[in-house]
């Protein structure tokens, strides 16, 4: 049962919640990098500002959407860490569910490239031809990821979830401004940007290094939260931000739980009347 209490949501709920965000995701990379190039087109620092700046505030509010759903993972590298550190505690995502989880988000962003296109009027069948390839922009892939999967289970491990969602889209930002790869850092957003032949696209050709990359990063970003918080695993159910069931019936009594156990910590800490 994930922490706090809370009932897992139906898996297809939540896969709905995976797909539907990471695709909502791409959009506003893909989109607001379309309309970055039109806007600005002789200014590439400009248009990557505009960019960056539509991301931070996009994913940000797509963490807040979904993640009560189904924690808002949005990329196949924080769902396959979540289960890989907390399978020894019996928490975070199963095993079996992380393919399905994988698949949700791939497809989610796919259709979210498209989607982007369609609104911007470029042709949906072309692929992208940027090459973004180099050991350099490879390493900046390693960079981004082992950050952003430090942060997410720092954050879920110290109890601030409720900051996460802000502190996710602002590293996002960040790290288009320090990596040299600006930052993909998931495998299923890397995959549904090769379908937009556009400022954010990715040539078919670069994506096997940049997903090899992230996946690095994804075990160092593993080993580093293990070695600063050996007691992680606690927390997998957390990530990105606490879930549940979020149907009516399961968040009244969710609720009705927490205001007893206020209630009850309460009377312990009320001191004795005085005679």
């Amino acid at each position: 049962m994930p922490a706090d209490g809370l009932a897992s949501a139906p898996l297809a709920r939540r896969l709905l919640a995976e797909g539907l965000g990471t695709g909502l995701l791409v959009t506003v990379v893909v989109g607001s990098g379309i309309a970055a190039q039109r806007l600005s087109p002789n200014d590439v620092g400009l248009q990557l500002l505009e960019n960056s700046t539509a991301t931070v505030l996009g994913l940000t509010v797509l963490i807040l959407i979904c993640g009560p759903v189904s924690g808002a993972h949005l990329n196949p590298v924080l769902s396959a860490v979540d289960w890989l550190l907390g399978r020894r505690a019996g928490r975070g995502l199963p095993g079996r569910e992380v393919g399905a989880y994988a698949a949700a988000q791939t497809v989610g962003a796919v259709a979210g490239a498209a989607l982007a296109n369609a609104m911007f009027a470029v042709p949906v069948t072309e692929l992208a031809s940027t090459r973004r390839v180099g050991v350099g922009m490879l390493l900046g892939e390693v960079v981004a990821t082992a950050g952003l999967v430090l942060l997410v289970f720092a954050l879920a491990r110290t109890g601030r979830g409720t900051v996460a969602a802000p502190a996710v889209g602002a590293y996002i930002g960040a790290a288009y401004w320090f990596t040299s790869s600006t930052s993909f850092a998931n495998p299923a957003v890397t995959v549904g940007r090769v379908f937009s032949d556009t400022f954010a696209g990715i040539d078919p050709s670069s994506v096997a290094g940049f997903v090899a990359a992230q996946l690095v990063g994804a075990a160092v970003g593993a080993g580093l939260v293990r070695t600063l918080y050996p007691d992680v695993a606690v927390a997998a159910d957390a990530v990105i931000v606490p879930h549940g069931d979020t149907s009516s019936a399961a968040t009244q009594d969710q609720s009705r739980d927490l205001i007893e156990k206020q209630t009850q910590h309460q009377a312990v800490q009320r001191p004795p009347s005085s005679s």
